[in-house]
């Protein structure tokens, strides 16, 4: 096939130490020959497990960066797992790129966003994962309500002012990683952690 003057990335991962993402690279690299893309950017997480948040993978966030500043117009992975082992990992990250106008193509699946039917399957990941935050806020809210009711003035909250503190509780549930919310707010990524900790306990006991 002739190019098509699409810009591909590449993101590659293992979970393990001691593997290789180099199948992975050969296997995309055919596909984006195939499909007449142009290779602008590989991205690679090695050793890092599918199940760590996006902060604690360096190259999938900067991956995700990279595509709402469209230095490209095609993500390639190997599968889909690549990009979490969640549903809301992947949803997550299926929407993110929808908004950013990036197609994903997953080679396992033979999921392709550059149809129709797989841009349809990325606005239904855009629709769950957006569903998924509006439960958690909701599950968030009904444990404070909980506890206030109880009488419980503190809730494990941090030291920190109301006000940085409902900052902070703003931007994890939007999605933001613990890093980028600690240097927006501008306090420690442990006082971020802490807060997170309070949420997650607060939204269990709701």
């Amino acid at each position: 096939m002739g190019r098509t003057g699409k810009r591909a990335a590449l993101y590659l991962r293992v979970s393990r130490d001691g593997q290789t993402v180099e199948n992975q690279r050969g296997v995309l690299v055919k596909l984006a020959e195939r499909r007449g893309f142009d290779i602008v950017a590989t991205y690679e997480d090695e050793g890092v497990s599918g199940a760590k948040g996006r902060d604690q993978r360096p190259d999938f966030n900067r991956m995700l960066k990279d595509a709402v500043r469209r230095r490209f117009d095609v993500c390639l992975v190997w599968s889909m797992d690549r990009l979490g082992r969640s549903v809301l990992h992947v949803a997550q990250a299926m929407a993110e790129l929808n908004a950013a106008g990036v197609a994903l193509i997953s080679e396992q699946q033979g999921i392709d966003c550059t149809t129709p039917h797989g841009r349809a399957m990325m606005q239904m990941a855009t629709v769950f994962a957006e569903l998924e935050r509006e439960m958690i806020r909701a599950r968030v809210r009904a444990g404070l309500d909980r506890v206030r009711a109880e009488g419980i003035k503190k809730l494990g909250r941090p030291k920190v002012g109301l006000k940085v503190e409902n900052a902070i509780r703003g931007h994890l549930l939007n999605g933001v990683g613990i890093l980028k919310t600690a240097k927006l707010v501008g306090v420690g990524s442990g006082t971020v952690q802490r807060v997170k900790k309070v949420m997650i306990e607060t939204a269990e006991a709701a």
